[in-house]
């Protein structure tokens, strides 16, 4: 079989499995494999449908493979990647004539290259990019404008470092004046008039033109665009400059089709340049200033001239955040002080933009959900909509001195919108919901997603508002107010919960819930999304409602939530909604022990939704919130004040009873986004046994350890979790049967050797130290997994490898276990090779020390505590005590510092669960479930006072052995060591 017809195959369902078997063996076995993938790309006597599978693959092996190491796959070939260098670009622009599909996948390729390689190992890249840019073939032109963008853009967002401004200066170098020369004729051409036979090609490349300007200028501004300020944003009394000539040309032979909600070129050229106005504006006003009145004006025009089509709502909205942030600044405010050119702004520009829109009606009625997620992006994070825009506008206004007179007038608009509506409600709804949208502007001046509203118009009395014309609609019943308008009310108190008290909040639960029957979806979905952030609130650190809050409510809340998400029927459509599972998981972990009497019913109708949606997983926050679920029911139930596990109700075999058969249809189906989950449940039940563990558990084991397992890179931390489980509570047996020398094997093989998974190889050795007898760790252990440490330390060491290695030494020296002192584990490295200790300790461990993280600080002051008093080692070694001896003194009083409140709360675990945060620091393919998580492991338990611990010790070591009363004598004294010598108290 030809390559062809094995990348043929792959499209096929009958053929596909074998056909990718097929391409994943040639790609890592065949020469030149890529290359000649590259070259069936670009041959165009074959059929398109193989060439279009052939640069997927490519771009898909390029993508996995080239930074092998990081993603732990079969390297590329290096002579391989240098051909490939030489062949990229040419191959991209030679299908810039032929196919944009292939062409596209090829310039995401040299992307992907680029975004590792460039420039320090592809520093031929921009004059490959140069030397195809030509002042007739504009195709080609916006081929490798398009390439350079895709390169450039990424450093909009980059932290500032030498590495990038390296990368910035490297770029100036080899590519701004052919880029300039480039401008100036592209712009030169559009502005001119003349007739273009390729206009929107050209149009198109000055579009990306004025995205590379602003990827080159966003970080710092280069000289040359500095000398060139006039020349783009012109000066006065002087030529106007690119830029506001740009925000004036419209070309009618690009106008297209209005209803066509795609921007046009000139639209995008407008945006863009609007966008470089921001980032001077904000970084750059010493030079952009003396410029500002004439772009407010031109700005000012580009909004009066616009029209409602939705195609320009982008441009229009980021024109209005224009004059938002001019405003902000505080520096031009005499240009919107006068009380005219606040009524004009008003009339102009605020008001008109404040109207629901057709196409939103639509979006409400048509696709709800996009409808809800607009929604809730744009209250928070801006972007395309006018209306937000405006109300940006709105408080920019306020937050500059001009409260008192913008709200007077704003509050004109409000009252004569409200006048409108009720002269005819029926017809005139839309009026209401300007007037709603507009108090919410006017009142609001601060806001965050988790808190809505934080800062408010001392001027605007809301709750008045709400009372006297938003709480009606929430009370209505039936079709006699507009779906919108209860909307609106809804994300009233959404948007303003942490203004009201929570007895207001109480009293409007039990509407809320009721609208969660409502047969409107967004309806329905929005009252759901409130209760939600409302059982999320907090008073101080303390939820503010807890489960005698909601026990009234919450068997209704679920019930109603499960029908809504059951009525899907398909997967899809099932989990199609996360907002109402999110709203259940809330609700359990409020609920809390309440759901004792109905929990199997809770329960049983998650098991439900799961056997659904496991049947094609499609929505990942529907999954992890369904889980959660799950978990937080496991966790903990609430009595009499105080809490008690599950298993000390003896509760946690009839959830074993209830999950075991979807864990296991979901394993032997091989789910993959389901597994991890399910190994967090397992290893939450396993934990909850007190007593024997059941032979399900077991029997699961021997799987869990098996290679095909491990080999999922998102099943890593979740199988760490279980396996620790099964260790901390069944590790005799596991010894006896050989289990833990296989752990020990996949930590060897699998997870110190690698950079993304190093850090749960320490995990498990973490367990194993405080698991297995200190004999055996000595004698068979502790060689096989100093000999896997030491050599990755020395072939691949990183600042991650290092912590986590000198946490292990300190947590193994801290445990309280008899035979497992400093000098059993200094013993054991010796062993490896006489004389290494020394320098392991003060070249990689001992550093480590002053970044310890403040959770792990208390655990290494009690491990390098017990080794500078009990290791022989260290008591005769001045040059390793003094140092340690000084790093404990500044640790220690770093962790007197750290106060009780970083003492880990297991309820807080519960209430702050939010996904965004859950899953930040993991791998993408892994979901961490919050409420499955055990109460962090404390090695040094035994010590209640650090402080008191270690100078009591130190102060014994000094007092009873001589050697250590010489070492406190350091050159350089320290106030220990003075008190240490003068046996006083410290």
């Amino acid at each position: 079989m030809s390559l062809s017809d094995v990348l043929l195959a792959s499209l096929s369902p009958s053929t596909r499995s074998q056909a990718e078997t097929t391409l994943s063996t040639l790609s890592t076995t065949q020469p030149q494999f890529l290359t000649s993938l590259l070259q069936l790309v670009l041959d165009q006597s074959q059929q398109i449908q193989a060439r279009q599978a052939a640069a997927v693959y490519f771009k898909n092996v390029i993508k996995r493979r080239w930074d092998a190491e990081a993603n732990e796959e079969t390297p590329i070939d290096q002579n391989e990647k240098n051909t490939l260098k030489e062949q990229l670009v040419p191959a991209m622009v030679a299908l810039s004539s032929q196919s944009k599909l292939l062409r596209t996948q090829i310039a995401d390729a040299v992307g992907l290259v680029a975004a590792i390689d460039f420039p320090t190992l592809w520093p031929g890249l921009l004059t490959q990019l140069v030397s195809h840019l030509s002042s007739a073939d504009y195709a080609v032109n916006v081929c490798i404008l398009e390439t350079a963008h895709s390169i450039f853009a990424p450093w909009r967002s980059r932290t500032r470092s030498d590495e990038l401004f390296n990368a910035i200066n490297y770029t100036l170098a080899n590519f701004q004046d052919p880029f300039f020369a480039v401008f100036d004729a592209t712009a030169t051409t559009l502005l001119s008039g003349q007739t273009i036979p390729n206009l929107n090609v050209v149009a198109q490349a000055q579009s990306l033109l004025m995205q590379i300007y602003l990827d080159l200028t966003f970080q710092d501004i280069p000289p040359k665009f500095e000398d060139s300020i006039a020349q783009f944003f012109g000066a006065d009394n002087g030529d106007e400059g690119y830029f506001i000539k740009f925000l004036r040309w419209n070309s009618p032979a690009l106008l297209g089709d209005e209803e066509d909600p795609t921007p046009t070129e000139p639209m995008n050229i407008k945006t863009t340049i609007l966008e470089i106005c921001e980032v001077f504006e904000m970084k750059y006003n010493e030079l952009f200033s003396d410029r500002v009145p004439a772009f407010v004006r031109a700005v000012w025009e580009l909004i009066g001239t616009s029209s409602l089509a939705v195609r320009e709502d982008t441009m229009v909205a980021q024109a209005i955040k224009f004059l938002s942030i001019t405003a902000k600044m505080g520096i031009h405010k005499a240009l919107f002080a006068d009380e005219g050119t606040l009524q004009g702004l008003a009339q102009r520009i605020i008001v008109p933009s404040m109207p629901l829109r057709e196409h939103e009606v639509e979006q409400f009625e048509d696709d709800p959900l996009e409808y809800i997620r607009r929604d809730l992006s744009l209250s928070t994070e801006g972007g395309g909509s006018r209306r937000h825009a405006a109300s940006e506008l709105i408080r920019a206004l306020v937050s500059i001195g001009l409260d008192a007179p913008v709200t007077r007038l704003i509050e004109q608009y409000i009252a004569a919108a409200l006048q409108e509506y009720a002269a005819n409600p029926s017809e005139n709804w839309k009026s209401k919901d300007t007037a709603i949208y507009l108090l919410t502007a006017i009142a609001s001046q601060a806001s965050t997603t988790h808190h809505g509203v934080t800062s408010t118009n001392v001027l605007v009395d809301i709750v008045k508002f709400f009372s006297e014309n938003v709480a009606q609609d929430l009370n209505t019943e039936g079709s006699t107010v507009h779906p919108i308008l209860q909307v609106d009310a809804i994300r009233f108190i959404y948007t303003f919960r942490y203004q009201l008290t929570k007895e207001q909040l109480a009293s409007v639960l039990p509407l809320l819930v009721r609208h969660l029957g409502s047969s409107n979806y967004v309806c329905y979905t929005y009252a759901a999304i409130t209760i939600e952030r409302i059982l999320f609130m907090k008073s101080g650190k303390t939820p503010m409602f807890n489960y005698t809050d909601i026990q009234s409510l919450t068997d209704t809340i679920l019930n109603a939530l499960f029908v809504r998400i059951l009525g899907g029927g398909t997967p899809e459509k099932v989990a199609e909604n996360e907002y109402l599972m999110k709203c259940a998981m809330r609700v359990i972990i409020t609920a809390k022990g309440s759901l004792a009497p109905t929990y199997p019913n809770t329960l049983s109708r998650l098991v439900e939704i799961l056997g659904i949606i496991s049947k094609n997983p499609s929505n990942p926050q529907f999954n992890q919130y369904t889980f959660e679920s799950v978990s937080a029911l496991l966790r903990v139930l609430t009595r009499k004040g105080r809490y008690v596990s599950l298993a000390d109700a003896s509760s946690i075999t009839q959830f074993e009873a209830v999950l075991f058969g979807p864990i296991t249809i979901i394993l032997q189906q091989d789910i993959t986004e389901f597994i991890p989950y399910v190994f967090q449940i397992l290893a939450q039940m396993l934990e909850s046994h007190s007593a024997t563990l059941p032979d399900a558990y077991r029997s699961l084991l021997g799987v869990l350890l098996t290679p095909a397992v491990w080999g999922q890179r998102g099943n890593v931390p979740a199988l760490v979790r279980l396996v620790n489980a099964f260790l901390a509570k069944d590790a005799a047996r596991m010894e006896a049967e050989g289990q833990v020398k296989t752990v020990v094997a996949i930590v060897q093989s699998r997870l110190i050797p690698s950079k993304l998974n190093d850090q749960y190889g320490f995990e498990l050795l973490q367990t194993i130290v405080r698991a297995i007898p200190p004999q055996l760790l000595k004698d068979v252990y502790f060689p096989a997994i100093l000999n896997s440490v030491f050599t990755r330390l020395q072939t691949n060491k990183t600042d991650k490898f290092t912590y986590s290695l000198a946490y292990w030494f300190f947590f193994t020296m801290a445990l309280p276990i008899d035979g497992l002192g400093p000098d059993t584990l200094i013993g054991a490295v010796e062993r490896i090779q006489a004389g290494i200790w020394n320098g392991l300790f003060g070249n990689v461990v001992l550093p480590e020390v002053p970044k310890m993280r403040p959770l792990d600080r208390k655990t290494v002051a009690v491990g390098l505590t017990r080794l500078l008093t009990e290791s022989q080692l260290m008591l005769s070694s001045a040059p390793l005590w003094q140092p340690a001896f000084v790093a404990l003194e500044q640790l220690v009083s770093k962790s007197d510092a750290v106060a009780q409140d970083q003492a880990e709360d297991p309820e807080a675990i519960l209430t702050a669960i939010d996904y965004e945060e859950a899953t930040a620091g993991y791998q993408a393919s892994f979901s961490k479930l919050a409420a499955s998580q055990p109460k962090r492991y404390d090695p040094v338990e035994y010590v209640p006072d650090l402080s008191a611990y270690v100078k009591q010790t130190l102060a014994k070591a000094v007092a009873a052995d001589t050697r250590a009363r010489a070492l406190v004598a350091l050159p350089s004294a320290t106030a220990w060591s003075r008190a240490l010598q003068a046996g006083q108290a410290f």
